[in-house]
């Protein structure tokens, strides 16, 4: 293809009115200008690109192998670098040493470079900084599952201070991606199967991270999570409905409320077009419609996947072409596909007016995390204490908060004295408390013999702790993921011996085929991995009650579970406290109030699937295949009883307006616990169908024994708004039933009537519920 790439750009931050950090309107433009004009065409095309210092075996990315390092960081940085790739997240290395060197790197950029402009430096924090030594916390799955945006606030802080006080600016963090098919592996780096709860607890993160100084970078976007049957670069066939509705919702709210200053392009193809080349995406959503004003940073190896992977570039200088005309300002992690610019822009093929463009956003952000004036003459950290007794105290209570008590016979809690046999592949496994990106599972698992750097329990170190060394005997069982049945009989024995038995099954997180869950780690059947179910079977025929705790990154089929076991404990990768967290529970020193963020299925077949179905996707009265799952969206167990009366509701509300909805909450048991108060609401008629349940708001309190409260949510009408059949977001006028719930499922309920004119949805319009209690 010759044709020249031309220069399309948003409005201006003067048209959107949305200026980071400068609340006069002035964006520091005439700097950043001066120093473009300043720059030659190698020095403009450094800004654009990372570079990755990695060792063989170093396997972290896709297809990473495709990708020989020809440079070396000096040479390579001889003109500037725009960012550091991972200087401490790809191998273990001492924080304090790294941060010596990254300080004499970045103090050598600015007096040996002839701009002497430093590198932004970028890390991964999905679950806490990923580098060794550093605080672990738990999955996303599990943020969502605790229903506590302000305790992930602050964990992103505590977060973010850890990696700003090493020098790294940006954070590929948090993970968008609404969950829509629990077969796909990156299950477990999202949030929830619904786009309000992913907006409120992403934005949350992002807030707390930019609130230490660190760029937040929003993935992936977008579309990434709705791939054909689950697989990991699958296809997606998204109609522009569900796209708008559902996919784009939490990145709308992370940038227009949470001023979110970066994003990451998704290796989505959406019906043919790979996002990374897809101007309407990003030019047209993000910085047209929503007024965006940060960076775009390509997934890693993503713009060179444009030839290697989609076919829509020749060459990698053609996919070169196709990313900065759409939109994608720097390639990451290294310069594969941007090194090609110089030539494109000799030969007429590129315009030099979209490398400016690309440049100049970068020294924004430079300028925004204060590089453009930093010298590197200072001291860098002597010691940092990366796991400190603030990061584990927000690590238990996150982990505390997300346990889902999904079933119970009245076996839970364990009363003291009980003999328990703890059986299972989870059971004594440091990894099996970790997500796909934590470092442990992530990098350290390529570094054998290399200690763990923090403290991790294990569930069998906790229950041993919670109940007694004496009271708990302990077997294997079998592994996560082979046939092998060996560990059966003695883990039988085990049981039959003890009063009950707890049996810890579920996942290894890993990349690329190294887990049963993680990124290129999916499913085609969602049984548990290996001989499992067998195990706990076996188990179960013993006659000992059986409390059946999975430590997993998604959902699995546990029908069978559900009415065979005496308890079921769902626990999404809980974290470096995690262990401790789940023998609370099973103690009772912590009581349960985790509400599950995605609905456990009934089948694999039933997949794709989502709460949020119109009146067919359940399929009960027209198909002899329902999708009924087992558990429902939200639905969570207490060691206490919560009931809900005076249930308050409008009679009718302007389309332009809010719903102020209140209703008593009273705990009704004999001991203190947390709520989650769920309100949910359906569109009875509209111009295109809508689910039969939506969550248009959630608040969690915490009530001692007899206590009541009011909880009083006002829900923005623009919470029920959707894409007519214009594929305009508005809000129309009509009937809508309203309903708090201790999950999806109705408990009290009423109607209210939205009226006056249909109203359209701007970026001014409010999308948050807000959340009183009295």
């Amino acid at each position: 293809m010759t044709e020249v790439h031309t220069l399309v750009d948003g409005p201006t931050p003067a048209q959107t009115g949305r200026v980071h950090g400068r609340p006069d309107g002035h964006d520091g433009g005439a700097r950043v200008r001066d120093l473009l004009g300043r720059m030659t065409i190698e020095e403009k095309i450094a800004q654009l690109v990372g570079f990755w210092e990695k060792e063989d075996g170093e396997a972290v990315a896709p297809l990473q192998g495709e990708f020989g390092d020809v440079f070396k960081l000096e040479d390579f940085s001889r003109h500037g670098l725009g960012h550091l790739t991972r200087a401490y997240g790809t191998r273990p290395l001492d924080a304090a040493e790294r941060a010596s060197w990254l300080w004499k790197f970045q103090r050598d950029l600015v007096t040996g470079t002839r701009l002497g402009i430093p590198a932004i430096v970028h890390e991964e924090c999905l679950t806490g900084l990923s580098a060794w030594k550093a605080a672990t916390f738990p999955t996303p799955l599990a943020w969502g599952a605790a229903f506590n945006p302000e305790l992930v606030t602050e964990m992103a802080a505590a977060i973010g201070a850890s990696m700003r006080a090493l020098g790294i600016h940006q954070g590929l963090s948090p993970v968008l991606d609404v969950i829509r098919d629990p077969r796909w592996g990156r299950v477990d780096e999202c949030i929830s199967e619904d786009p309000y709860l992913v907006g409120t607890i992403g934005t949350s993160y992002v807030r707390g991270l930019q609130s230490q100084g660190v760029h937040a970078t929003l993935k992936h976007f977008a579309g990434y999570s709705a791939s054909r049957a689950g697989r990991n670069f699958g296809p997606v066939h998204v109609g522009r409905r569900e796209l708008a509705d559902v996919l784009l919702l939490p990145f709308e709210m992370a940038i227009i409320d949470g001023d979110a200053r970066s994003v990451m392009h998704s290796y989505a193809e959406i019906d043919g077009v790979p996002v990374a080349a897809d101007p309407t995406m990003l030019t047209g959503v993000l910085r047209d419609k929503w007024g965006f004003d940060g960076t775009v940073v390509a997934d890693y190896y993503g713009v060179a996947f444009l030839n290697l992977l989609h076919h829509v570039a020749s060459d990698h200088a053609e996919a070169a072409g196709q990313a900065l005309s759409a939109g994608v300002d720097v390639e990451l992690p290294t310069g594969d596909a941007y090194l090609t610019l110089r030539e494109s822009v000799r030969a007429g093929k590129i315009d030099e007016a979209l490398i400016d463009r690309a440049v100049l956003r970068v020294l924004r952000q430079k300028q925004d995390l204060g590089l453009l004036d930093a010298t590197f003459t200072d001291e860098p950290p002597q010691t940092i204490d990366l796991d400190s007794p603030e990061h584990r105290s927000i690590a238990r209570r996150l982990a505390e908060e997300s346990i889902v008590l999904v079933a119970n016979r009245d076996v839970l809690p364990l009363p003291a004295g009980r003999r328990v046999a703890l059986i299972g592949p989870n059971a004594d496994r440091q990894g099996a408390l970790f997500g796909c990106y934590s470092f442990l599972n992530h990098v350290l698992v390529q570094h054998p013999g290399v200690e763990t750097g923090i403290e991790v329990p294990t569930v069998l170190d906790a229950m041993r702790a919670e109940f007694g060394g004496d009271l708990v005997t302990w077997a294997h069982g079998c592994d996560v993921d082979t046939d092998d049945r060996s560990g059966f009989e003695e883990a039988v024995a085990t049981a039959a011996a003890a009063d009950v038995a707890v049996l810890v099954v579920g996942d290894h997180a890993g990349l690329f085929g190294r887990g049963t869950v993680g990124e290129g780690c999916d499913r085609d059947d969602l049984e548990l991995p290996g001989v499992q179910r067998e195990l706990v079977e076996a188990v179960m025929a013993t006659g000992t009650p059986v409390v059946l705790v999975l430590v997993t990154g998604r959902p699995y089929t546990v029908g069978w579970a559900l009415s065979g076991c005496a308890a079921v404990v769902q626990a999404f990768f809980p974290g470096e406290e995690g262990a401790g967290a789940i023998a609370g529970v099973l103690s009772g020193r912590v009581n349960p109030s985790g509400r599950l963020p995605v609905t456990l299925p009934g089948s694999a077949g039933a997949q794709p699937y989502s709460y949020l179905h119109p009146t067919l996707g359940a399929g009960n009265e027209v198909t002899n295949l329902p999708a009924t799952p087992v558990a429902p969206f939200g639905h969570g167990l207490s060691y206490t009883t919560f009931a809900y009366s005076d249930l308050t509701v409008p009679t009718t509300v302007p389309t332009d307006g809010a719903v102020r909805v209140t209703v008593r909450v009273t705990n009704t048991g004999a001991v203190a616990g947390d709520d989650v108060v769920q309100l949910y609401g359906r569109d009875l008629v509209a111009s295109v169908t809508r689910p039969v349940a939506q969550l248009l708001g959630y608040r969690r309190v915490h009530l001692e024994p007899g206590e009541s409260v009011t909880v009083e949510l006002t829900v923005p009408t623009t919470r029920l708004a959707f894409s007519d059949r214009t594929f305009t977001r508005v809000v129309e006028p009509g009937d809508v039933e309203l309903w708090v719930g201790t999950s999806v499922r109705r408990d009290t309920q009423a109607t209210t009537t939205l009226v006056g004119d249909t109203v359209a949805v701007t970026n001014a319009s409010p999308r948050w519920t807000t959340a009183d209690v009295r």
